[in-house]
Parts: structure tokens; C-alpha cells; sequence
């Protein structure tokens, strides 16, 4: 019996007594694996092999949960830190054990989540306490953790579910194909089998030298699986940003443009935010190295936003009495919300005239050190908008949000009373989810103070909002993790099927 070469190497590698893996005869055989699964199924039209299918989960690591294969699990980490420092005996301080350990950003929150749920020690009003007794080695998590970074199975289930709850794991499926001999197969190869001659594809050379003239092509199995190969399309976040920038002009908005780079006079000083405030500091933000200043800042405005912090606005006005230090101001970073602009349009440093009436927006990226979860990463995008007038009230921001989301089909919307340094009064956003009729946040917003217009030079009242796209088109969509539209996690099939519809 004459076969193609390919389906000859895959019946001579093939077992009658138990299935063997494409993977595994497309070693033995020396040929790619799409060849051989053509080959098998060639094969098992023939009736020489049956091609069975299971779907297998693998298991594998992220590149957080490589870093904890190698450095250990940021708990285990704070408990030896801890416990070198004598917390065994008596608690130390938190601050103390966190600098031995060397963790630093999200890891010091995660190591302290998991410090007392996996009875380490306790945690209390800033002391660490290190329970003796405790054994790192018999630490489930860590020890899986080291097992699948050597390549081995872990078979405790729990162990594996906090792994990917943690995301230090990623577990797909994936179908694989055995082959088995047939009777009929295990026949024909005690018979004896040849490799025919038969061409089984065409190729550019064969063309040209015109050799397929003469060839003899072996019989093309059109239902044999082929590559699964997907056009490009537009991100769905793109279109959902897209639609938002329609909505907003349809409404009568002009759009802004800024630095992703900026000062954070712009994006801090400028909206009456005290240099002093927890989220200025070097765990929220993402400063530069290189270059780490602004130089040119205007004077006068800075003199009169310093004035605004030290003192105050108006005759009952009182500042801060916090610290004000303008090489501080100058410090560059990523901007950790596009307010930054607003704050660049309304003082007239991006060169716009910005006299009343006006309404600006963006949708841009801005950039927090937050902790990731299903409604958080360090990057996102946010709808900025304003809204400059005389007499403007709490109704007509309100008022502008039911009309922006009812453009989207969004309806119950929720409002809850909140606190900003640079709005009052001031409101947070909820939407509720199609999916799981939870409410989320979906914005913040307010009316803004006097302390921040004034310096600025502005002299009506100014409504303004950041909301976020992400979550937007949660409420869209219906997805439910925010990770599914961004990053290395993200939904392939949620990207290439879902649309923002209108």
C-alpha cells in the first residue's frame, strides 16, 4: 500500500494498544503538528486510525506568580522579614519588618491581605506580630507555586483556585487529539506500507521551474482542521471611545489635548489638592527619573495658587496651613487623572480662550498605582469633561449625565453626596450592571470650588466630571473584570466578538 510520506512517518509512529498524542507522533515523526493532524485525519478517513478529542486544563504562570516562584510569596516574605526582627517574641513595627523584607508597592498590600489569613502573626495598629510556629514549607500556595515554575502537576484544587484568584496562575483549556491504530491500520502495516510519491503541497519553486506539471498531488481533506485565523477590527474600548467622543460633540463639546507627562502643579496644585494629601505621595503616583522637573512653570499663576493653598479664597477663606514647596510643584509624573488638562485649558496655559459659555472634554488615559482587580489597573481611560457658565447647579450636572448615558442606552443611574479637595458640592456616579445587578462607580463629579477658579482666573461657575470608559462599557457590554478588555489576560473572544452597539 502507497501512502504520502507524512501519513506513512504518522501509521509507523502510532500504537494499536493505546492512544498516542499528536504532540507526541509529531516528535517521533519529525513533522509539525498541523501536518501530522492533517495526516491522522487523512488516516482516519482511510479507516487505518481513529482521532479521539479531549479537552485538558493547563495550568500556567504568570509573570507575577514567576517573580513569587523565585523571591517567595510577598507573605512568607514579610513573616521571615518579621520574624528575624525578634516579632516572634513581641510585635515590631510594621514599617520596620516591611523595609527588611524589601517589598514594595502592591506587594506590601498583598503581603499583609495574606499575613493573618494564613496565620502568620497578627496585625495591629501598626505592630507585627510572627507566630513561631508557623512553617512557610507547609505553605500550600508557595509550595504550588514552586512546583508548576519546575514544570510539575499540582493536584490540590484549592490551592490552585487562590493561585488564579490571585492571578498568579492563568488556567486555559485546550483540545487535544490522540491517535490510536485500527485493526485495519495494524493490517496494512504488517502488509507492508511505501511512501508514495505524491506531492502534498504546492510551493512557489514548483511553480516557477514548472515542476508541477508532472507532480502527482495527494487528495485534499477538506475537513481537516485548518489555522483559525482572525481579521483585524477595532478594540472595543477604541469603539466605545469613539462613540463617547460622537455623544459629546453631538452635545455641543469641543475636545482637549494635553501631556500624559505632566507637572504636578497641573495636576494637583491647580485643583486645590494639598501637597501633603495621601495620594500624592510616592505609592500612588508614578514619578520620573528622567527628567524629574518642569522648568518653565507661569509665575504669576503659581504665586497665586500657592497663595490659594497658604491662605485661602475669599474673606471666610483659610487654606490649608500645610506645607507648600514649589520644587514639589515641579516634580513631573504621570498624570494620575486627565483633570490635569482641564486645569491647563480653564487657567489659559494651553492657549485656548475659554471665556463662558464653554464645555470641553477628553477621553485619554490616565495613570494610578492601584492595586489590580476586577474594576482597577495602573492604566484606564477617563471621560474628562466641564462645563463652564453662569448659575450652574447640581441639577444640571445631573441633568448632563442622564442625557450622556441615556445616549448608551443607560438609564438607572444612582447618585451618592462625596468629597473631592476641589469640587463642592460633589457626587459619585453608579450604574448597575446588566449582568450581575450589582451598582457600580462609574464617576465622580462635582461643582468646582472657588479656591481652585480663582487662581486659575476664572470668574463663573464650572461643573466638571471624570467618569471611566471601562466601566462605561461594562454596563454596555455586560462584561464583568476589567482585565478582560486590557493586558495580557484580556478575553480574545470577548475582544473579536463583542461591539458597541448604538
Amino acid at each position: 500500500m502507497q501512502l504520502p510520506p507524512q501519513q506513512v512517518a504518522v501509521l509507523e509512529a502510532a500504537s494499536a494498544d493505546e492512544p498516542r498524542r499528536i504532540a507526541d507522533l509529531a516528535a517521533d515523526a519529525g513533522e509539525p503538528p498541523e501536518t501530522v493532524t492533517g495526516a491522522a485525519f487523512e488516516l482516519a478517513d482511510a479507516g487505518l486510525v481513529d482521532v479521539t478529542e479531549e479537552t485538558v486544563e493547563e495550568v500556567e504562570l504568570t509573570d507575577e506568580g514567576r517573580e513569587y516562584a523565585d523571591a517567595g510569596l510577598p507573605e512568607v516574605r514579610l513573616y521571615e522579614a518579621a520574624l528575624a526582627a525578634g516579632a516572634g517574641e513581641s510585635p515590631v513595627s510594621m514599617g520596620e519588618a516591611i523595609g527588611a523584607s524589601g517589598l514594595e508597592g502592591p506587594q506590601v498590600d498583598i503581603a499583609l491581605s495574606n499575613y493573618a489569613r494564613k496565620g502568620y502573626g497578627s496585625i495591629d495598629s501598626g505592630d507585627l506580630g510572627a507566630d513561631p510556629d508557623a512553617d512557610p514549607g507547609e505553605d500550600a500556595e508557595a509550595a504550588a507555586l514552586e512546583t508548576l515554575a519546575a514544570g510539575g502537576t499540582v493536584d490540590d484544587d484549592d490551592a490552585l483556585a487562590q493561585l488564579e484568584r490571585r492571578d498568579l496562575v492563568a488556567v486555559r483549556e485546550r483540545t487535544v487529539r490522540s491517535v490510536v491504530l485500527t485493526d485495519a491500520g495494524v493490517t496494512e502495516l504488517m502488509a507492508g506500507v511505501e511512501a508514495s510519491e505524491k506531492v502534498g503541497q504546492l510551493t512557489p519553486d514548483m511553480l516557477a521551474s514548472g515542476e508541477w506539471r508532472d507532480a502527482e498531488f495527494a487528495d485534499y481533506n477538506v475537513e481537516a482542521d485548518a489555522g483559525d485565523y482572525q481579521g483585524g477590527k477595532v478594540h472595543v474600548l477604541r469603539q466605545a471611545a469613539e462613540r463617547v467622543k460622537e455623544v459629546l460633540v453631538g452635545m455641543g463639546f469641543q475636545e482637549m489635548a494635553g501631556p500624559h507627562v505632566d507637572a504636578d502643579f497641573y495636576i494637583n496644585d491647580c485643583l486645590f489638592m494639598p501637597q501633603d494629601h495621601p495620594a500624592r505621595n510616592h505609592w500612588d503616583r508614578f514619578a520620573l527619573a528622567e527628567p524629574d522637573r518642569i522648568d518653565d512653570l507661569p509665575g504669576d499663576l503659581v504665586e497665586r495658587v500657592e497663595r490659594a493653598h497658604r491662605e485661602g479664597v475669599g474673606p471666610d477663606g483659610d487654606g490649608y496651613h500645610s506645607p507648600w514647596d514649589e520644587d514639589f510643584a515641579r516634580a513631573l509624573a504621570l498624570r494620575g487623572h486627565t483633570t490635569s488638562l482641564t486645569a491647563r485649558y480653564l487657567s489659559g496655559v494651553a492657549g485656548e480662550d475659554v471665556e463662558p459659555p464653554q464645555r470641553y472634554f477628553s477621553v485619554e488615559k490616565a495613570y494610578r498605582n492601584d492595586t489590580l482587580d476586577a474594576t482597577h489597573l495602573l492604566e484606564f481611560f477617563q471621560i474628562e469633561g466641564w462645563v463652564m457658565a453662569d448659575d450652574l447647579s447640581v441639577r444640571d450636572l445631573m441633568g448632563t449625565f442622564r442625557e450622556f448615558y441615556s445616549q448608551f442606552g443607560i438609564t438607572d443611574l444612582e447618585f451618592k453626596p462625596t468629597y473631592n479637595p476641589y469640587t463642592e458640592p460633589s457626587f459619585e456616579l453608579f450604574g448597575r450592571h446588566p449582568e450581575t445587578g450589582e451598582l457600580i462607580e462609574i464617576g465622580n463629579s462635582g461643582i468646582f470650588r472657588p479656591e481652585m477658579l480663582e487662581p486659575l482666573g476664572v470668574d463663573a461657575d464650572v461643573m466638571a466630571w471624570g467618569l471611566a470608559l471601562e466601566r462605561l462599557l461594562m454596563l454596555v457590554t455586560g462584561f464583568e473584570d476589567i482585565r478582560d478588555v486590557h493586558g495580557t489576560l484580556c478575553d480574545l473572544a470577548f475582544l473579536r466578538d463583542a461591539e458597541v452597539v448604538y
